[in-house]
């Protein structure tokens, strides 16, 4: 008998069920779960079933490592199944096979005696059979019922037998595969089956996949686990690191870059490997196609950043063999990109959670906290940003030493970065191609941090820098992200960049920028002159002694251009430690971005002539006007003084300015404001009349009464935000005239009860849909809204899914029934709701996933699953809450499969999902008519995009140039019942 081991298995596990009793309900469930961990599974879908088993299904089952067996009701009833077993049986004593039996709603002892149903079942099969196979279908039987295997009636919840039946076949795969050293690093398996869905193993077609993160968030790790685990799949496989080329390219250091030896050397060594036959020597470089195009090959390239050597060792996918992977990693997106690989995984950090269990394996040795050491553990891991390379090294720097060698080591560890994580981060930086972009960079790290990228555009305006581009650089090489439209940088990736500038001069005064307190402190309490400072970043928490501003000290700073003076909370208890005890007479004319949190004076100097001033934010200030009324050429009633050069500002902030009463239109309009903040500002009771060019007014906490009939003339208004305005209690029907409007937050103001200008008709003239909050407004007419508005996504207070959804549900999924007659429509449209309870210490954008999976009554007919993202912006807290917005989901497209079905009807299972800051309690879905849903797709034609705009990842949209309609990433392909066939995503607009 040979081993299991020694075979070359195609397949991880073969099942043989009955599709009868378990295609559309366990067994879907089961292949999911086993492909979620790479574990490959046959699929029969369409293999044409008869009276014996045909031959491909023979190879299929003798090329399978596994076979799990799943005995249920109607299995003794199909002679292709009994046949099936037989060959199962043959292959275990003959191959070494394994055989996992599952008793579905069935008693073991009935297959193994055949007796009860199960045995009647098989007697009638077995009648009038005068042949031998009956006495082999009744030894099969009792010899694979008395494997050990799993009865379903022994476990209370399917979803934990699936998982112990998964989790039992990986075992058994690792004890064949040793290479599982990465089985017990947290968050691993999450990673793995992410990357399945990429991966798709089951495909015939040679894929390439990139996983793409900045530097120490765990790429090589995850890259490493899925070569240990999914290397067994392949006839011949390679991990080539940056050692490997390194060494291969070392004889040609000085040689051109294009170098055609070099490039035959790469290939030799790279065949050499794969091939496990040395010093293998070629003469050109289309050898590499030549030998593999006819094998089956796993290449991992790690930590990538050269396109020659890419393009080098995996010119294209023709190259290799059919079911071939290749897997690039690397920091920088546009070698991806450049190669034409778009099925790209983005390693993203780890969650609070996941992170201390990841600190603590490195640190304890375990993945749970230590008695004692709770806070400390857990402030370490919040120091390291969750970056998984910075929890390792602090968690080794910390391991063994006692607690009160912790307590002593934080202040070290707070002050500045640890050696090792410095030098790896610093990597990105050193390798941007240009002296702009890394300045770019420090503009980032030091100020802009958080900021919308549009801003930064403005702000650097004049700078000589090309910020659109140095920005998609910057993203590319992993050094900052996009979060919406604003700019964000990794906490230690952000100190890195500091630590750069604070390294061009020990005197503060001869860096671009200041951002530590006591460099800032040192600078105003000097009397020395500074040309080089553009830049001053102050954070009022950090100042521990107080700071007294000379009124002339800015005179000192010619050159100053973004002066930000901020506390990281608005806590109003906080001693304010920073004073102007003379006032202040001058600030910098070249000043672009002026931020004052808790700005101490009445009004700015009468000198400051603001004339490149782009951004103003002066939050809890004691601000009264921005002039002296006798100082400035116009006045406004009560915010007084607006110089004219101050009309380019495009950015207004006076949060929490309590002296502030309004701001009164008399005949000026800032042409280039678009965003003004007054929240806070409880005083502040008359809607704001400053610009109709405005996009952004937030208003919350004001003491507004009504939105006045003219905010019609605001037609650029893109978001309108009045939260806990508790004297609100007008909203003119106008507001439903602007075309642009696409968020709107009414929360927590109570004395709201009309919405009316929120009906159907209204809205089908926006360009976008708003997405509409209304956060603990308990006395609106919640019934008409959900009837008859149109909106991206509704919230409301409640506890109940409202009557309106006739198909409702406990939990987070149901299943509703489609005739066969509505499979001729295009499209699948409804009205989904979600009860919810969210609780979170800040307000978070939520990520939320709805998926389709379509199954006919007919258990051979299944469909995949395909999953579309809604980002839904969330409070802090927020119990009891309804989450409603619109689907739809494709019926026909280029596949007719599902219009020719001859069954009735489908069943359509519907699953939202959300991520750990959000709790489903309960859902419904209201589908939608005919007209319905096409009053629904007219009101959002802004959506509409055609097929090749869709992206790539799916071969059907580029030939279809039908519309569809998208705002979520898709993030998982399906396949069709072919597995050599990849099937057009799915999609859906919210």
């Amino acid at each position: 008998m040979a081993t299991s081991s020694s075979c070359n298995w195609v397949f991880d596990v073969f099942p043989s069920f009955s599709g009868e009793d378990v295609r559309k309900t366990f067994l879907s469930h089961l292949l999911l779960s086993l492909d979620h961990k790479l574990i490959t599974c046959f699929k029969d879908n369409e293999i044409e079933r008869s009276q014996s088993i045909g031959l491909k299904l023979v190879h299929a089952i003798r090329d399978s490592r596994i076979a799990i067996v799943v005995f249920s009701k109607t299995y003794a009833s199909s002679t292709w199944c009994l046949n099936e077993l037989l060959e199962i049986v043959k292959c275990k004593e003959e191959k070494g096979q394994m055989v996992i039996p599952v008793f579905y709603g069935l008693d073991p002892s009935h297959v193994r005696k055949q007796t009860g149903e199960f045995g009647e079942t098989f007697q009638m099969i077995c009648k009038n059979r005068s042949d031998e196979l009956p006495d082999l279908w009744k030894g099969a039987l009792t010899h694979v019922a008395n494997i050990h295997g799993y009865h379903s009636d022994n476990w209370n919840n399917e979803a934990h037998l699936i998982e112990d039946i998964t989790n039992d076949v990986l075992g058994r795969l690792v004890t064949l595969t040793p290479s599982m050293e990465f089985a017990d690093f947290a968050g691993i398996e999450d990673h793995i089956a992410k990357m399945s869905v990429l991966l798709q193993l089951e495909s015939e077609e040679v894929r390439m996949v990139g996983i793409w993160g900045p530097v120490g968030i765990g790429k090589t790790t995850i890259a490493r686990a899925l070569f240990g685990r999914i290397s067994r799949h392949f006839q011949s496989s390679i991990f080539i690191d940056r050692a490997f080329v390194s060494k291969t390219m070392e004889i040609f250091r000085t040689a051109n870059p294009d170098d055609y030896n070099m490039k035959l050397r790469l290939q030799e060594c790279f065949l050499s490997e794969i091939l496990n036959k040395k010093d293998i020597k070629i003469h050109h470089l289309g050898v590499v196609g030549e030998r593999l195009k006819h094998k089956r090959v796993l290449v991992v390239l790690d930590d990538l950043s050269d396109q020659l050597v890419l393009d080098s060792l995996v010119g294209g996918t023709q190259w290799f063999g059919c079911w071939s992977r290749i897997l690039v990693v690397t920091k920088d997106k546009h070698v991806l990109r450049a190669h034409g690989i778009d099925r790209i995984y983005e390693v993203g950090l780890p969650s609070d959670e996941l992170a201390l269990d990841m600190f603590c394996t490195y640190a304890f040795r375990e993945n749970s906290q230590r008695d004692g050491f709770n806070e400390l553990a857990s402030e370490v891991a919040k120091f390291a940003g969750n970056l998984p390379l910075a929890l390792n090294v602090l968690g080794l720097y910390l391991r063994g030493r006692d607690k009160e060698d912790w307590l002593d080591m934080l202040p070290r560890l707070r002050k500045g970065l640890d050696g090792k994580i410095k030098k790896a981060l610093r990597v990105s930086y050193d390798g941007l191609g240009c002296k702009e972009d890394k300045s770019l960079f420090r503009h980032v790290a030091c100020l802009f941090n958080g900021m919308e990228a549009n801003d930064i555009k403005m702000l650097l305006a004049d700078s000589g820098l090309d910020v659109s581009i140095g920005l998609k650089n910057l993203i590319d090489n992993s050094l900052i992200h996009e979060r919406g439209s604003c700019v964000h940088i990794h906490c230690l990736v952000q100190e890195m960049g500091k630590e750069i500038v604070r390294t061009q001069s020990n005197k503060p005064r001869e860096r671009e920028f200041l951002v530590d307190s006591k460099d800032v402190c040192d600078l105003f309490n000097g009397n020395s002159d500074s040309k080089k400072v553009m830049g001053i970043s102050l954070n009022l928490a950090e100042l521990y002694e107080l700071l007294r501003i000379d009124k002339k000290a800015f005179r000192r700073l010619r050159n100053l251009r973004f002066l930000r003076i901020y506390r990281d909370s608005l806590d109003l208890h906080k001693q304010v430690r920073l004073h102007l005890p003379g006032g202040l007479d001058y600030l910098s004319p070249k000043l672009k971005l002026l931020c004052w949190d808790e700005y101490p004076l009445p009004c700015l100097p009468s000198s400051f002539r603001a004339e490149h001033l782009v951004v103003l934010r002066m939050r809890n200030s004691k601000l009264e006007k921005l002039w002296k009324e006798d100082e400035s050429p116009t006045c406004l009633e009560v915010m007084v003084a607006v110089p004219q050069p101050i009309w380019m500002l495009n950015e207004v902030y006076m949060q929490v300015c309590t002296e502030l009463e309004a701001l009164v239109h008399t005949g000026i309009n800032l042409e280039s404001l678009y965003r003004l903040d007054l929240s806070g500002s409880s005083r502040f009771r008359t809607f704001p009349y400053i610009s109709t060019n405005i996009s952004f007014l937030i208003l919350n906490q004001t003491g507004i009464k009504e939105v006045p009939w003219w905010i019609e003339n605001f037609s650029r208004l893109v978001c309108l935000e009045m939260w806990e305005c508790e004297s609100l209690n007008y909203i003119s029907p106008n507001i439903s005239k602007l075309k642009l409007l696409e968020k709107v937050d009414f929360s927590n103001c109570g004395a709201l009860t009309d919405a009316s200008w929120l009906d159907r008709e209204a809205n089908a003239i926006h360009t976008k849909l708003p997405a509409l909050s209304f956060i603990n407004c308990f006395k609106l007419d919640q019934e008409a809204l959900i009837q008859q508005s149109v909106f991206k996504y509704l919230i409301l207070p409640g506890g109940k899914v409202p009557s309106h959804f006739t198909n409702q549900a406990t939990g987070s999924s149901l299943v509703i029934h489609l005739l066969q007659s509505s499979l001729s429509q295009q499209l699948l449209g409804f009205r989904a709701c979600l009860v919810v309870d969210a609780n979170e210490l800040k307000p978070i954008t939520s990520s939320w996933i709805v998926s389709c999976h379509f199954t006919g009554k007919d258990s051979s007919s299944s469909f995949g699953s395909s999953d579309c993202q809604l980002d839904i912006e969330l409070p802090r807290q927020m119990d009891n809450h309804l989450v409603i917005f619109d689907c739809c989901f494709p019926l026909n497209k280029d596949n007719d499969s599902l219009a020719e079905l001859n069954y009735d009807p489908v069943d359509v299972e519907i699953k939202f999902t959300s991520d750990s800051c959000c709790e489903i309690k309960g859902c419904g879905v209201h589908c939608f008519s005919d007209k319905q849903l096409s009053n629904v797709c007219e009101a959002d034609k802004s959506n509409m995009v055609t097929a090749e705009e869709f992206g790539k990842s799916s071969a059907a949209a580029r030939r279809s140039r039908k519309p569809l309609r998208v705002t979520g990433k898709t993030i998982q392909e399906s396949t069709d019942l072919s597995c050599s066939q990849t099937v057009e995503e799915h999609w859906m607009y919210v």
